[in-house]
């Protein structure tokens, strides 16, 4: 799992790596970049609640590997978008939004499969710390898309480029789907892990699919969508980054291009370290105290910090000391991963795959939103507005973590 969220976020954020070559070959201006980006994020938010569904029905292992040889074919056919190529025919914009669009739909089920996998491998004290680590490989691929791609570009082109990270991709669906299954009970390798408690404890039971998903119940779930609410801000808030903060530190403070892939690549190496601390941090506090106080206390502290860090990184003059501040916003925000999808999977019960479907629809619509809303507001008020307003976006996820309540579960299974 961890390493379908380094290939992800890898494949991902690579589209904003080549995005200052493509936009000057092409003449491409910022605005139909940030289109570009959100195609990907539109397709991803939609197809998140069938892909959760379909977690929960074929299971996780078929699911992602499906999603894996997906994800490898878009992310490949991205080096015909140009021209030559589809965008000869269609257009730069809309062969490059066609398949990136085509890359959100095969990647949409990777974060509800993992939830059901973390569901059925692992019990409820550990699901923060494994979602920690899950989500600090989105943190690994980020980092390592700046330095490795750039010098990709540098070598073989940027059309070469996709094709390579294609190729990678495919080859860990292929060894996951060889490796991976639905159930500790199913794995062979189960009964020579007698060190670990939680794998034997799943094969004594061998549990069966959920049956129809109460839809209903889910969309209309008071805690459910509030944590929803919650993780669109967050959304918002890492797209931000994502897709804007290369072009930010290269052609808005003018870095050099070195430093700018090392100011990146020091960003996303924060968001790995710093994500699994939060898992960490919630689950102890939930073995002491509670999941209401427990999931709750991180998600308001850490959101809270990241909007602060984020201005802070905006206003300061130094290169290196707003890489830092900055860097430090994305990993304080990053390690309420943990809280957040810990409590999905509580209040999804029995129907993990679905409630994580719901949450990360709502939470990549912010993710949407944000490479859009960036640019539009830093062409009319300049680029620390188009910053200072992600912070104020964040502090909406702080307000509704005072009214979820992780206890109540909605299908209990």
């Amino acid at each position: 799992m961890v390493g379908f969220s380094v290939m992800s976020y890898f494949d991902r954020t690579i589209m904003s790596i080549a995005g200052p070559a493509i936009i000057r070959e092409f003449k491409l201006s910022e605005t139909e970049m940030g289109t570009v980006y959100s195609a990907f994020i539109l397709s991803y938010a939609v197809l998140m609640i069938p892909g959760g569904r379909w977690a929960d029905r074929f299971g996780p292992r078929l699911v992602l590997t499906a999603m894996g040889l997906g994800a490898a074919l878009f992310t490949g056919l991205t080096a015909l978008g140009g021209r030559p190529g589809l965008g000869a025919y269609l257009g730069v914009v809309p062969a490059f939004a066609l398949i990136r669009l085509g890359l959100g739909v095969s990647t949409a089920p990777l974060y509800p499969s993992c939830a059901r996998m973390n569901a059925n491998w692992f019990p409820e004290s550990k699901r923060g710390r494994i979602w920690g680590f899950v989500a600090a490989g989105a943190g690994l691929g980020g980092a390592a898309a700046p330095p490795l791609f750039s010098r990709m570009i540098a070598r073989y082109g940027w059309r070469a480029s996709f094709w390579l990270a294609a190729a990678a991709t495919a080859a860990l669906a292929v060894a996951w789907h060889g490796y991976a299954r639905d159930y500790a009970h199913e794995h062979p390798w189960v009964a020579n892990l007698s060190e670990i408690p939680w794998p034997r404890e799943a094969a004594r039971v061998a549990p069966s699919r959920p049956g129809p998903t109460p839809w209903r119940k889910l969309v209309g779930d008071r805690n459910l969508l509030l944590l929803t609410i919650g993780y669109f801000a967050v959304a918002y808030f890492d797209y931000l980054f994502f897709y804007w903060i290369f072009y930010y530190f290269g052609e808005v403070r003018h870095i050099e291009p070195a430093r700018t892939a090392f100011y990146t690549a020091g960003l996303f190496l924060t968001w790995t370290v710093m994500t699994p601390l939060g898992g960490w941090v919630s689950d102890r506090l939930v073995e002491r105290y509670g999941p209401r106080a427990g999931r709750r206390l991180v998600a308001i502290f850490v959101l809270a910090l990241s909007a602060v860090l984020l201005g802070c990184g905006t206003s300061v003059s130094r290169p290196g000391a707003a890489a830092a501040l900055l860097s430090l916003a994305l990993g304080f925000a990053s390690s309420s991963e943990g809280p957040f999808w810990a409590t999905a999977i509580d209040i999804g019960g029995a129907h993990v795959g679905a409630a994580g479907g719901i949450l990360n629809t709502g939470g990549n619509l912010g993710g949407f939103l944000a490479p859009i809303v960036t640019p539009y507001i830093a062409s009319h008020w300049g680029w620390s507005w188009g910053l200072y307003f992600g912070g104020l976006i964040m502090m909406l996820g702080v307000l509704v973590w005072f009214f979820v309540d992780p206890t109540k579960t909605v299908a209990p299974g």
